[in-house]
């Protein structure tokens, strides 16, 4: 497949799509309402996406349920928790504060959408709040809300994403040290110690 010679503007859109229902556009509020905190309660998982300066960046966050939490019906606040380091979120936010919440709730064909603003904060009070166990984040973010809607599950359905016959064999695709072995001219002992230590960190270190 090649790339097409001509792409798309915005009137280009609006001829062929029709806009959005009335009952579409009503559901999009500016703050948090009882279904949507009811929701939150629920998530354990969600995708956040931020720009900067060098770029855009969507990172995946989760944990137990109620982990985002509402502070009020136009804040919510989340801990940043361990990665890879790459901070890139964070970096993002300390350029442009605007960034975007998707939620995935598993076994529903629904999303849920957060955009709004964020800061970073360390406040050794706001941080114990949202502590897991005996796991104190470094940092949390704060976010004031702009928007929240909820969004079909289309995409859910054609990925067949919960159904459990789309779940992926481990061998069938290579292995984190595999790749990093491979991309860093390490042999198959280096693969093996790199995947042993993933997988210990993936179970043992979720909270650094």
């Amino acid at each position: 497949m090649t790339p097409p010679d001509v792409y798309l503007a915005e009137h280009d859109l609006e001829r062929l799509y029709a806009p959005p229902s009335e009952h579409i556009q009503k559901a999009v509020t500016p703050e948090l309402n009882s279904f949507h905190v009811e929701y939150l309660a629920k998530a354990t998982f969600f995708c956040l996406a931020t720009g900067g300066s060098v770029g855009l960046d969507a990172s995946p966050r989760g944990g137990p349920p109620g982990f985002v939490r509402a502070l009020d019906n136009t804040t919510v606040t989340f801990a940043d928790w361990p990665g890879n380091n790459r901070i890139e979120s964070m970096r993002n936010l300390t350029f442009d504060d605007r960034l975007g919440m998707l939620f995935l709730f598993p076994g529903l064909d629904l999303f849920m959408r957060i955009n709004g603003r964020g800061r970073i904060v360390d406040d050794p009070a706001h941080c114990a709040a949202l502590a897991e166990g005996a796991k104190i984040p470094k940092t949390a973010i704060v976010v004031a809300v702009d928007e929240v809607l909820f969004h079909c599950g289309k995409a859910v359905n054609r990925a067949r994403l919960w159904d459990p016959a789309s779940r992926l064999d481990r061998n069938s695709l290579p292995t984190p040290g595999q790749m990093l072995a491979a991309m860093t001219k390490q042999d198959r002992a280096a693969a093996d110690a790199i995947d042993a230590q993933y997988d210990h960190g993936m179970r043992n270190g979720l909270y650094g």
